[in-house]
């Protein structure tokens, strides 16, 4: 059997870490093959020495039969091996073909051809079902759009083997069915994918074989049709892991967030949040659901401080927070897990210790007299990090040397540890693996049950029923529905998601 890419006993290791210890990775030519494991297991790490953007200590890699040595990334793609990265590696204010061609420009007389790359860019685009406009600036295209352009990225270099790592993290369900049938279309094609995955219903759904890894280390490669959902995560975490949350039911108490009436404006003017109201009590998760744009990102920004609001009031027990700074907001008692970890939860140059008191290093113990106490700070940092199992080589590595995994289990030490009044969790599990996810969903109960008000925003419909007391279906900028998630299901939400009047809003005291 000829394998199109072979690694064979990889070894990587950083300091005071072994990444990658003695793992075989095996690909077919034209099968979709899953790279399974929890966060920080090893898998991009292992991904990123195939791609040549790190060199192993010890192993080899073929390629189609030939040993080679991916030194750098250009390597990589002269052997016809692309990689989509999971954190886009786009510039913003460039057109898709800019961005496509950057590095291998098709000149004409000494200058960039861009009408013959558009061209080109658009008949790959329209080849592969990709649907992407060549002209269209990155900054005015949706995540799902950006994706699908670095997909065109690898294809114009002319890759037969493809890299995903975590594509679907950033795609609303709609976006995911999508790049399944481009995954498919490729195939069809005579590409073969190895597709970095912890969402075992994904592996199920497009790939043949996949290989598990776990702390590091290669457990082994199974046929997809052999296997089911609670093998795999045995597999990946090493124990039995429960995909439904344990709780017992919610007892709301007193409102503490009420809304009313919000209209927010974005960047552009145009109004995003039209009218909305909604109310969250002590003692319930309120799990909001919508496709993405359809005004949660605003909400939650105006709740926070992030973006002002044009009308309308929010207030936090009984007191006005409306267009407060952002720290004004934290303080009076709102916590934060931000959708996008990188430019709101984190400062990526920091080390992950000082990340940990961003919302309270100017307090006692932290700082006196405006001077930092950093032998406070790390004994904080180490405490956090041993409860909420974040996998780092000190309490000193900087911020973006994490997993994303890791990165996201960090930010939510923070701001679960505060105890907030209010903790609204966008995208919380973003990432996450099912271990991860269970404990996750495990603290946001456990935050539930001592009285605090959860306002949960997720694009994972699956997380919205399971997790929430209450669900709050947004569109076009206000919220439609009211529902109970024993009283509804993916179908009946995803109808209210797109517009449909399946229930009445208005039928709930929170929207009288």
């Amino acid at each position: 059997m000829e394998y199109v890419i072979e690694m064979l006993n990889i070894r990587k290791e950083f300091p005071g870490i072994v990444a990658n210890d003695n793992i075989t990775v095996q690909l077919k030519s034209g099968e979709i093959h899953a790279l399974l494991g929890e966060n920080g297991a090893g898998k991009s790490t292992l991904m990123n020495v195939l791609f040549g953007l790190y060199q192993p200590e010890q192993g080899e890699i073929h390629v189609k039969g030939k040993k080679v040595n991916i030194s750098d990334p250009n390597v990589a793609n002269d052997l016809g091996i692309g990689m989509v990265h999971q954190h886009f590696m786009l510039v913003e204010p460039f057109t898709v073909t800019q961005n496509i061609i950057l590095g291998s420009e098709p000149t004409k007389k000494g200058k960039i051809n861009l009408k013959k790359a558009e061209k080109e860019v658009q008949e790959l685009s329209d080849k592969y079902g990709l649907r992407v406009d060549a002209t269209a600036k990155i900054s005015d295209i949706s995540v799902g759009m950006q994706q699908r352009v670095e997909i065109l990225k690898t294809l114009y270099r002319g890759a037969d083997v493809l890299i995903f790592d975590e594509p679907t993290a950033v795609l609303t369900p709609q976006e995911i069915t999508e790049l399944i049938e481009i995954m498919h279309a490729l195939v069809a094609e005579g590409k073969s994918i190895i597709l970095i995955t912890h969402k075992l219903k994904e592996i199920m759904q497009v790939c043949d074989r996949c290989t598990v890894i776990r702390k590091g280390k290669g457990i082994g490669t199974v046929n997809v049709e052999d296997t089911n959902v609670n093998e795999l995560a045995s597999l990946m975490v090493g124990r039995e892991v429960s995909f439904k949350t344990e709780k017992k039911p919610a007892e709301p108490k007193e409102t503490v967030l009420e809304i009313k009436n919000l209209i927010v404006k974005d960047t552009r003017k145009v109004e995003m949040v039209k009218g909305l109201n909604l109310d969250v009590r002590a003692g319930e998760i309120v799990g909001i659901a919508g496709i993405d744009g359809n005004g949660q990102t605003d909400l939650i920004e105006a709740i926070t401080g992030l973006a002002k609001s044009s009308s309308g009031s929010i207030q936090l027990n009984n007191k006005k927070i409306t267009n407060l700074s952002p720290r004004k907001v934290t303080e009076s008692g709102v916590g934060h897990i931000p959708q996008d970890r990188h430019k709101f939860g984190l400062v990526l140059d920091f080390p992950i210790g000082e990340n940990m008191v961003l919302q309270t290093y100017y307090q006692k113990p932290y700082s006196k007299y405006k001077v930092l106490n950093y032998k406070e700070i790390y004994q904080k940092a180490k405490t956090l990090i041993a409860e909420y199992d974040v996998r780092t080589p000190s309490v000193y590595t900087k911020a973006r040397a994490l997993s994303g995994g890791n990165q996201q289990k960090a930010i939510i030490a923070r701001e679960v540890d505060r105890s907030p009044d209010l903790l609204i969790a966008a995208q919380p599990t973003r990432g996450l693996d099912v271990g991860a996810i269970e404990f996750i969903h495990q603290k946001l109960i456990e935050e539930r049950d001592k009285g605090k008000a959860i306002l949960l925003l997720s694009f994972e419909l699956d997380e919205i029923l399971d997790v929430s007391d209450r669900i709050a279906v947004i569109f076009d900028g206000k919220i439609v529905a009211d529902v109970h998630p024993d009283e509804t299901s993916e179908q009946e939400l995803g109808l209210l998601m797109a517009g449909s009047k399946t229930k009445e809003a208005g039928d709930h005291h929170a929207f009288e």
